[in-house]
C-alpha cells in the first residue's frame, strides 16, 4: 500500500490511535492540504482544502491530477506538473495557481510543495500546503507592517505585556526614551519615567481591561536621569491598541501597543504663544486702565495689577531716594502680607547685595531663587523662609526678578516680581516681559506733574 494512500477522512477508520492522531492533524491544521502519489493521484485532502475548493475528500481522493474537476482543461496539465516537480527538486517550491471551485468559480492560491519519499528512499509523491492569494498577502502584509513599525517608524512603538512591562520597543522608542532597545524589555516603566508613570499606566491598564482604546492623547512625563544629563521633560502623543489573540475563542489580551510622538517642542511652542498673547493684551489692558490715573502711583499700582495675572505672585516699586537707598512706592496686591517693607518714604534695609540693589547698578535684570544665591553661586543654608526675611520679601518667595525702572537716562527705582515655590523660576522670557512692564512703570512713575 501507498505511503499516501487513503483521505484524512478515511484514515480516521484505520484502528488504533496512530490513524485518528493522522486525521485529527489533518483536518485541524489552518492551511489547506492536498498530497499526490508519485503517479499524480490525490491520496489525502483536508477540511480547509474543502473549504477553499469546495470539493469534500470523497470526490477529492483517488483523482489523477486536477483535470475536469479543481482546474481548467487548458491547466490542468501544467499544474500538476509544476506541483510533481518538487519531488525531483530538494526544499519546498512555491507557485501561484488558478484552481476552480465545485460551483465553477476560480480562486487564486498559493501553494508550497514539497517531495516526499517512501521507506526505500525513492520518491513516493509530493504534499502541497495552499491559502488563498488574498490571505497570504494578507499575513505578508501584517508580517512587513510589524517590521516596519519595528525597523523605520517614524513615531516610538513599544508592545507592553499583561504585566505593564515592555517587551519589545523600537529604536525610534529607545532614542526617544535615552536608552538601548533591549535595556527597557521586562523592566517597571516607573525605571526610566520618574513623573508621569501613573497616567501612563492608567492608560494602559484602561486598554487591557475595556478593550476600546482611548483617542490619542498628550501625556507629559519627566524621564529618570541618565549620566552626565538631568531630567528631561517630554510630552508624547500616543495611541494605544490592545492585543488579543487570535487563537482562542475568547479574546485573551496579549499586552498593549503604544505608539506615540514626541511633540514636546509643538506643545511648548503653542503654549508659549498663548502666554504672549496673554500677557501683550494684559499690558494693552493696563495701558487704557492707567491712563485714567492722574496720581502715579495709582497708575503704577494699576499697572502692576495687570501685570501679575498669570505671572507672579508679588509685585514691589521701589523708588530711588538718595544714594544706594530705595524707598517702597507700590506693592501688589493691595494689603498682601509685605514681609517687613517699609513704607511712608522710609529707607528699606536692604543689604549691599541685594538683588534689587544689583539690578539698579547694572541697569538691567537680576534673576534668584531661594536654593541659590543672588550671585548664582552655591546653595543657601537654612529653609526658604530664611531666604526670603533676609531679602525683606514676603515669607512664602521662592523666586524674585529685579528689574531697573528706567526713565530719561537715569534709574528711577527698581521693580521686583516674586513667586512662591508653587511657580517655577523667571526664565529669559520672562526677563523681556518684566523690562517692558518695567518700561511702563518708569515712565507713569516719573511722568512730570499736571499744569494747574
Amino acid at each position: 500500500m501507498s505511503a499516501f494512500t487513503g483521505s484524512a477522512r478515511d484514515t480516521a477508520s484505520v484502528p488504533g490511535a496512530g490513524g485518528d492522531l493522522l486525521a485529527a492533524l489533518l483536518d485541524g491544521m489552518d492551511a489547506a492540504l492536498c498530497a499526490l502519489d508519485a503517479g499524480g493521484t490525490v491520496t489525502h485532502w483536508n477540511r480547509e482544502a474543502e473549504r477553499i475548493l469546495g470539493w469534500p475528500a470523497a470526490e477529492a481522493v483517488g483523482r489523477r491530477g486536477f483535470d475536469g474537476w479543481a482546474a481548467r482543461s487548458a491547466d490542468a496539465e501544467e499544474t500538476l506538473a509544476r506541483l510533481m516537480g518538487a519531488m525531483r527538486t530538494p526544499g519546498r517550491q512555491v507557485h501561484e495557481l488558478a484552481l476552480l471551485r465545485k460551483d465553477g468559480g476560480r480562486v487564486l492560491v498559493r501553494s508550497q510543495s514539497a517531495g516526499v519519499r517512501g521507506a526505500d528512499g525513492r520518491p513516493a509523491g509530493v504534499y502541497c500546503a495552499f491559502s488563498e492569494v488574498h490571505a497570504q498577502i494578507d499575513l505578508e502584509r501584517s508580517i512587513a507592517l510589524s517590521e516596519a513599525l519595528f525597523d523605520d517608524a517614524p513615531w516610538g512603538v513599544v508592545l507592553i505585556d499583561a504585566d505593564l512591562r515592555p517587551a519589545v520597543v523600537n529604536g525610534h522608542a529607545a532614542r526617544a526614551i535615552g536608552t538601548g532597545r533591549t535595556t527597557l524589555l521586562g523592566r517597571p516603566l516607573g525605571d526610566v519615567v520618574a513623573q508621569g508613570v501613573e497616567e501612563l499606566e492608567g492608560a494602559l491598564q484602561h486598554v487591557l481591561a475595556e478593550g476600546g482604546p482611548p483617542a490619542p492623547a498628550d501625556l507629559w512625563v519627566t524621564l529618570a536621569a541618565s549620566p552626565g544629563a538631568g531630567e528631561r521633560r517630554r510630552c508624547w502623543r500616543s495611541g494605544f491598541v490592545r492585543l488579543a489573540s487570535p487563537l482562542t475563542e475568547e479574546p485573551v489580551p496579549l499586552g498593549v501597543a503604544w505608539l506615540f510622538q514626541d511633540v514636546t517642542e509643538e506643545r511648548l511652542a503653542a503654549r508659549e504663544a498663548d502666554r504672549t498673547r496673554f500677557r501683550w493684551n494684559q499690558l494693552h489692558r493696563a495701558g487704557v486702565a492707567a491712563a485714567e490715573y492722574a496720581d502715579p502711583a495709582e497708575a503704577v499700582a494699576v499697572l502692576l495689577d495687570f501685570a501679575l495675572a498669570g505671572f507672579a505672585d508679588h509685585g514691589l516699586v521701589d523708588r530711588v531716594a538718595g544714594a544706594r537707598r530705595l524707598t517702597r512706592a507700590v506693592a501688589s496686591p493691595a494689603g498682601a502680607p509685605d514681609a517687613d517693607g517699609l513704607g511712608g518714604g522710609f529707607p528699606q534695609r536692604y543689604g549691599p547685595e541685594h538683588p534689587a540693589l544689583q539690578a539698579w547698578d547694572r541697569a538691567g535684570s537680576v534673576r534668584v531663587d531661594a536654593c541659590r544665591r543672588a550671585g548664582g553661586g552655591g546653595h543657601v543654608g537654612g529653609d526658604a523662609a530664611a531666604w526670603a526675611a533676609e531679602r525683606h520679601w514676603p515669607a512664602d518667595t521662592a523666586h524674585a526678578l529685579c528689574t531697573a525702572l528706567r526713565s530719561r537716562g537715569r534709574t528711577v527705582g527698581v521693580l521686583t516680581f516674586l513667586r512662591t515655590a508653587a511657580r517655577g523660576g523667571f526664565d529669559r522670557q520672562d526677563a523681556l516681559y518684566a523690562e517692558t512692564v518695567a518700561a511702563r512703570v518708569a515712565a507713569a512713575l516719573d511722568a512730570p506733574p499736571p499744569p494747574h
